[in-house]
């Protein structure tokens, strides 16, 4: 698959300032939001595209990031020391017409793997009680429209590995003597079926020793961890949109054997609001007046995020007419400023049966048809 430009998907130079990437999303996100194309998938498509992209050229970190790597970059786990190292051994490699040589144990360390004996089933020395991080977890969170759009903070409960309380993580029972891991049968690997290919990986529990420090724990089944409930403490920044992944470190899988925890990623899903609609960090308010109000201009109420405000309508207002009002629409974070409210003005007619004369007289006040120039 081709790898994605995000600055060509934004319609920007590599060389553009946070801001003009900023102005540049605003621009597509209003043209293609879903709320503004109901019903086109092709609109939908590309309003995802622009925000992933605009997700990375609009953090600075993950912009370095994306300049230097690439997408790869991005990924969790990745790890920037060790892909500069990747580099400096290609380019010298290629400088020595190949005669500069990594050892297998060195380009394992570079990549973080478990090593190429994982994939062709090499011997390497038994390793006992290697620490490992634990696993990233997801879990689904509905969000308020309108806490989306302030930010909050929330605490929840989900199920996810924790260490075992009776052998301290250990996996085993007591100070007993090293058995044989129940898993490979002390072989230190586990096959892999991939198609019509037979791999080997790593055993998971005993870490390729093929044993295992003495008798398993009846609690943890020798894994050192077992699944419990767990409360989560998380601040949800303003701005949220649903499918972009939030990220709380060290809150997945605990490690084994000492090993850091994993990540939980929390994957929003925003509820749409009655009256509010969204492109990047602006709301959109349809805002219904009076034929009085729109002819004469008024000072009136308007509701937002953050408290009501006091609008002016100008004389001679049109209805579809927006009208800004900066700084109400989703609330700023860090060095990305707040987004603006805009409400489209909708003149409502009355009801209820007006004088002749009336209506003559606002007939008469346009002055030309106004469907001229209206031609198929």
């Amino acid at each position: 698959m081709e790898p994605k430009d995000f600055y060509k998907i934004l319609g920007v130079q590599r060389s553009a300032t946070l801001d003009e990437i900023r102005k540049a999303y605003r621009k597509l996100a209003r043209k293609y939001h879903p709320d503004i194309n109901p019903g086109d998938k092709a609109a939908e498509e590309k309003f995802k595209e622009i925000s992933s992209a605009y997700e990375v050229l609009g953090d600075t970190e993950k912009r370095r990031r994306y300049d230097e790597f690439g997408e790869a970059g991005l990924d969790p786990g990745f790890d920037p020391e060790k892909a500069r190292a990747y580099q400096k051994w290609q380019q010298e490699s290629s400088r020595t017409g190949g005669s500069f040589r990594f050892a297998p144990e060195d380009i394992n360390d570079l990549f973080g793997l478990g090593g190429f004996e994982d994939i062709f089933a090499r011997q390497r020395p038994a390793r006992e009680n290697i620490a490992r991080r634990g696993e990233d977890i997801e879990s689904q969170m509905d969000v308020d429209f309108l806490d989306a759009v302030r930010g909050f903070q929330t605490a929840f409960s989900i199920q996810r590995p924790i260490p075992c309380e009776r052998c301290n993580g250990k996996g085993t029972k007591g100070a007993a003597a090293p058995t044989v891991c129940p898993d490979c049968r002390g072989s230190g690997q586990k096959s892999i079926r991939q198609g019509a290919i037979n791999l080997k990986q790593t055993c998971p529990r005993c870490l390729g020793s093929g044993s295992v420090a003495g008798p398993v724990c009846d609690s943890c089944s020798g894994s050192g961890r077992v699944v419990g409930a767990d409360t989560v403490r998380v601040n949800i920044p303003p701005g949220v949109e649903t499918g972009k992944r939030i990220r709380v470190p060290g809150k997945g899988a605990s490690g084994v054997r000492g090993g850091i925890a994993g990540d939980l990623y929390i994957v929003p899903n925003v509820r749409p609001h009655a009256l509010l609609t969204r492109a990047g960090k602006d709301l959109t308010l349809e805002l219904p007046i009076t034929i009085a109000e729109a002819l004469r201009g008024a000072m009136i109420e308007v509701p937002t995020p953050t408290g009501p405000v006091r609008v002016k309508i100008p004389a001679g207002a049109q209805s579809g007419q927006l009208l800004r009002v900066k700084g109400k629409g989703v609330a700023a974070h860090r060095a990305d400023p707040a987004g603006d409210l805009y409400l489209r003005l909708l003149i409502r007619v009355p009801k209820g049966e007006l004088e002749k004369e009336t209506i003559e007289k606002i007939d008469h006040a346009y002055g030309e048809n106004v469907r001229k120039g209206i031609v198929l």
